[in-house]
Formats: structure tokens, sequence, C-alpha cells
């Protein structure tokens, strides 16, 4: 794959690659093995971005662009995508897609996979054989695909990733079938969890104990961690660590920062034992998992 290496990324960007017990959960749940998502984001003003992937990608892609410009080319064919239209990319097809150089595209995204992908992709090139087409912007829409990261970003329960996979193939399904209305109310509860959550995200590059948490919040560690766990599926290191993983990701993906600046940049002074519990989480070493991410 060729790509420009980019050291930070896109500003404002979201991202979110779901480690492999997660997946693994979805896969074999009965109401999600159907449908699931691995990957999802959203790029502001996306400024080089770029993908070739030769091989293809093992989900299905769905990418939203909002604002600017850029253009897919599947099958040597160029599909030029203006705001307010979509385009869904066909898993292990070979593709290329980049932003615009003068005015480069906003986009929301989502890699998804299972069965029920496979007839919604047929069902999508019946609907429009150019393989995209114009869409009403919607503020609930922009609404929902916040719900869906939020939920993936900060639960981690089956029954939370159940309902996040349900609402991701209520997302998709408002491109695919024009005339569907879907209208979700986001509601985040301001409690001690959520402090919590927004604290340790916003401190991805620190290092804290499960003590230091405690006291910063006025809570006995049991009671935390119990109340913690029950919110998000993790305890609270769990997740602390889970969200260092994913920031590496990110890092993987779209910089060329060394594993070792990587490791320092998410609060491990030990890369070695940063790669440990990258590993943990995402079933490969950050080396390998950089090395998937460029076939």
């Amino acid at each position: 794959m060729d790509t420009t290496a980019l050291r930070e990324g896109f500003l404002g960007q979201k991202l979110i690659s779901l480690p492999k017990s997660i997946i693994s959960i979805a896969k074999n749940n009965p109401i999600t093995k159907n449908f699931y998502i691995t990957d999802l984001g959203h790029y502001p003003k996306a400024n080089n971005h770029y993908r070739r992937r030769n091989k293809g990608s093992n989900e299905y892609i769905l990418i939203y662009c909002t604002k600017g410009q850029g253009e897919i080319i599947l099958d040597d064919i160029k599909h030029i995508i203006s705001p307010n239209e979509f385009f869904i990319i066909p898993r292990k097809v070979k593709h290329e897609y980049r932003a615009d150089e003068s005015d480069p595209w906003t986009i929301y995204w989502f890699h998804f996979s299972g069965n029920l992908a496979i007839e919604l992709f047929n069902r999508y090139k019946i609907t429009d054989a150019k393989n995209y087409k114009n869409t009403p912007f919607s503020k609930e829409k922009i609404t929902l695909f916040e719900k869906i990261f939020n939920l993936f970003d900060h639960n981690n329960l089956e029954n939370q990733i159940e309902y996040a996979n349900l609402l991701s193939l209520s997302f998709i399904s408002t491109f695919i079938y024009q005339d569907s209305d879907f209208k979700v109310n986001r509601s985040d509860n301001d409690n001690v969890i959520n402090s919590i959550k927004n604290f340790l995200l916003d401190n991805l590059d620190k290092n804290f104990t499960l003590d230091e948490v405690a006291s910063k919040f006025n809570y006995s560690k049991s009671y935390l961690h119990t109340k913690f766990k029950s919110n998000t599926g993790y305890p609270i290191m769990v997740f602390f660590n889970l969200k260092k993983t994913q920031k590496a990701c990110e890092y993987l993906n779209y910089t060329d920062f060394s594993i070792k600046e990587i490791s320092y940049k998410i609060g491990f002074e030990d890369p070695l034992y940063f790669s440990r519990i990258f590993k943990n989480f995402m079933g490969k070493s950050p080396r390998n998992y950089k090395k998937s991410q460029i076939k």
C-alpha cells in the first residue's frame, strides 16, 4: 500500500479498531453474528487521506461524505464523492480512495461484516447501479453515529455490543433504504463512571494506579471496581489499557511513529510491556498489526 505518512493524523479525528475479543463476541452472538462492526471513525477535513488495498478488505466499507470531496477507485473505475454522497466498497475487491487535494473530504465510515452484510450490499447494488447516491443531510444521522461511537468507545458488556451493532445496522440502513427515517436521541448520563471514563480518555499519555483514581474521585477502590465493571464490563485499569491500545492503533494506522515512540506517547515506559498489552487486546504485536494494515 502506498500512503502518505501522517505525523498526527487529522485534527479532530475519531477512530475505533475493535479488539478481537469484542469482534469474537459479536461473531458468536445470535443477535449480532449476521451483522457486526469491526472498525469505525470520523475524519474531518482529512487532508492527505489516502488508502490502497490491493487485495481488498475483509469487510465491507461504507464511506459517507458530508463536506469537501474525494475519489474512490474500484476495479480501475473512478467515482467522485461529494457532500451528502456515500459509497459502499465490497469486500475482497482491489480499491483505493483519497481526499481531494484542494478540498479534502469530511467522512464518516464503517467496516462491517456478517451474512446480513452480504445481503445488504446486494440490495445496495440493486438500488443504485452506480454504487453511490445522494442522501439528505440530517443532524439525526450524525447524532446516531455519535451514539454508536460512544457505545463502542465506553461500553464492553455483551448487551451493549449488541445494541451498538444493531444501531450500526440502522445507521447503514438509512443509506441503503432512503425512505427510512431513524431518529435516535442521544443521552449521556453525567455520573461518576462517565467522569472516570472521560478522565482516563483525556490522560492516555499518563499512568495511574487504581489507588490514585479512587483518591481523585473520593471513592473506595472496591466500590469503584464493582461499579465500573458493572457499567463497562471491564475493571478500570483494563479499560484504561484498552483505550491506550486503541489510541496506539490510530498511531500505527496514520503516523510514522516507531513502536518505541508510540509506547511513550500512551504512557508506557517499557516498549516490550506495551507490546504485550497490545497483543493481549488485538491478538497480534504492534509490528504485525501495522503490517496487516498495509497489505
